[in-house]
């Protein structure tokens, strides 16, 4: 999680070029995500995790409440946390207890009807800096100095040892094949389980500056020349257990200040581009400037690298540490609205119970302005999307779509708590409802309708 961008932000904002609005569907030339039937698929949920535990503990703070509640909301989708220090605590040793409780989580999220992506996290590398991520066996340092900064952990990532620990994971030979390794590992444990979407190769990726580089030119040089490579050399690895998967790809977190990504072409069919959705001003408590511009510049930047490559983009974490200031209402209207032009799907930070990031207080209840991410939305479509969108001003969803001509049918529909009346025209017609879900089938041959508004009282 991006909580500040050190002294990057004023180098950065000196870069950026005044942002300037986007229109409803200007992002043409991103194709969207589809399941393995070949079904457009909408994501729209969150982070879960456990940073607190580790050892026999690890995962222990994730219960199947959370995927409960977040599907009760409304939501299909999970990124889960896992660390690679819990999976390989010694070189060639992977932990069988470690594997179970994953697979233990995903057979929740199957329960429940949540899609997940198996996230390999990292903050500030590792263990060896008093963090999660990398183990320590497998972080080389070279001797170079290394700071703590217990009140900006992000900071942490500026100092020495942490960046070098970056450059052998990339560029030595048998670090690029132990991580292979640990994700062919991964991959062939949970290939086949049905809840599996896909695998997010590496958390907020970080490296090393070169003498007189800024911080642009670095990330853009390592996302070319290291991330690049490493994208190609991991999708390679998960393959030969999981052809169906989609992997996705970050970029460095500097994506967020509005930078276009030097990410290359990784070539494998089912590549996600999955970038972060953060502010530098916001992550150090301040509150949404709408005339700042920072959406618009985010949105113009981060769909560069999908409209080039044809790839889908699921935002991958977002969402601020204070949901509570005056413009926060405005920051998630705008933000959801910017998000649903350019990508397949996101996932907040952080399902959890409690203050701060959390999306839910300790009795369950959204934490402020956090309910405008419940929204009716399609699932799984059926065909092809012509559109498709909520109106938060007055509560209605609707959707148009061109029927597939083979395959399946019918489209899902996710509804958050409350009354809903759904419409459907067009050759369509409600099949079935169920609590927080609806389903849709169509018959080919012209174009589907559906409509869902609010039917009374949340």
């Amino acid at each position: 999680m991006l909580r500040a961008m050190l002294t990057a932000g004023a180098v950065l904002a000196a870069l950026l070029a005044p942002a300037t609005a986007r229109a409803e569907g200007s992002a043409p030339g991103i194709p969207p995500l589809t399941d393995r039937h070949g079904r457009t698929l909408t994501l729209r949920g969150w982070n879960i995790e456990d940073k607190a535990h580790r050892g026999e503990a690890a995962l222990s703070g994730i219960t199947e409440r959370q995927l409960r509640d977040m599907r009760a909301q409304g939501f299909d989708f999970a990124r889960l946390l896992v660390f690679w220090d819990d999976l390989e605590p010694e070189p060639g040793r992977y932990s069988r207890r470690y594997l179970e409780k994953i697979e233990r989580v995903l057979d929740w999220a199957r329960r429940h009807g949540v899609k997940v992506v198996i996230d390999a996290h990292q903050d500030v590398f590792g263990p060896a800096f008093g963090h999660r991520g990398i183990p320590g066996w497998a972080t080389r340092t070279d001797g170079l100095p290394f700071t703590p900064h217990p009140d900006d952990w992000f900071a942490e990532y500026s100092e020495p040892a942490v960046q070098r620990a970056f450059t052998h994971l990339y560029e030595d030979d048998d670090l690029r094949r132990v991580q292979a390794r640990m994700w062919r590992t991964l991959a062939a444990r949970f290939a086949r389980h049905p809840a599996v979407l896909g695998y997010d190769l590496i958390n907020e990726p970080m490296g090393e500056p070169e003498p007189g580089e800024d911080i642009v030119s670095a990330a853009r040089r390592i996302e070319r020349d290291q991330l690049t490579p490493m994208y190609n050399r991991l999708a390679d690895a998960v393959r030969p257990a999981d052809p169906d998967a989609w992997v996705f790809v970050e970029p460095t977190p500097v994506v967020g200040e509005g930078v276009p990504t030097g990410l290359g072409r990784v070539d494998d069919p089912r590549v996600v581009y999955a970038p972060h959705f953060y502010d530098t001003a916001m992550e150090a408590g301040a509150d949404y400037d709408p005339g700042a511009g920072w959406i618009e510049a985010y949105e113009r930047a981060v769909t560069a690298y999908p409209r080039r490559y044809r790839v889908p983009v699921v935002v991958g974490e977002w969402g601020p540490p204070d949901s509570s200031l005056p413009h926060m209402g405005r920051f998630y209207r705008d933000a959801l609205a910017s998000l649903s032009r350019y990508a397949s799907g996101w996932a907040g930070y952080v399902w959890c119970y409690g203050g701060g990031y959390c999306a839910v207080d300790g009795a369950g209840a959204f934490r402020a302005n956090k309910e405008l991410t419940a929204e009716p939305y399609a699932e799984t479509v059926a065909g092809t999307v012509r559109s498709a969108g909520y109106d938060s001003a007055t509560g209605v969803y609707r959707l148009v779509y061109r029927p597939a001509r083979h395959g399946s049918r019918v489209t899902g529909l996710s509804l958050p708590p409350g009354a809903w009346r759904i419409t459907a025209g067009g050759g369509a017609g409600v099949v079935r409802r169920a609590p927080g879900r609806a389903w849709v089938r169509a018959v080919p041959g012209g174009l589907a309708t559906v409509t869902v508004e609010r039917a009374g009282p949340r």
